[in-house]
């Protein structure tokens, strides 16, 4: 297969450069970050580290996420205390519920962006 990963996630925003400027300050997440911290930043790209993704369309009616939203962006961390802690502490409501946890799947969190968007952190578990 040609296909080798994810080339990019695009989606509306009421507001795209406060969006942006939200997700790099708060997660590390977009145009110009990098997450292994080796090498320079690119201004156009957020240079990944390589792990796991699932790709999976969820039925038109899941109530996984809100009914009026047509996608959840899922991020995969290392140290899912950690950012729990910085979010807290920058006001951002961080939801957790013990159920979603498993030790075969790793540990979950989610958030919303000030658009409304929930965002799913996934700390999966330890090799």
């Amino acid at each position: 297969m040609p296909v080798v990963g994810m080339g990019g996630l695009f989606f509306r925003a009421q507001d795209p450069d406060a969006l942006n400027a939200w997700y790099r300050e708060h997660l590390g997440v977009g145009a110009g970050c990098n997450s292994s911290g080796e090498g320079d930043p690119d201004e156009w790209f957020w240079k990944v580290t390589g792990g796991p993704m699932v790709f999976a369309p969820f039925k038109a009616d899941t109530d996984y996420f809100a009914a009026d939203k047509q996608f959840m962006i899922n991020l995969r961390v290392t140290d899912l205390d950690g950012l729990l802690e910085q979010l807290n502490a920058a006001g951002i409501e961080v939801i957790t519920k013990p159920e979603w946890n498993d030790p075969s799947t790793g540990s979950f969190a989610r958030i919303h962006d000030p658009e409304g968007n929930a965002i799913e952190l996934w700390e999966p578990p330890a090799a």
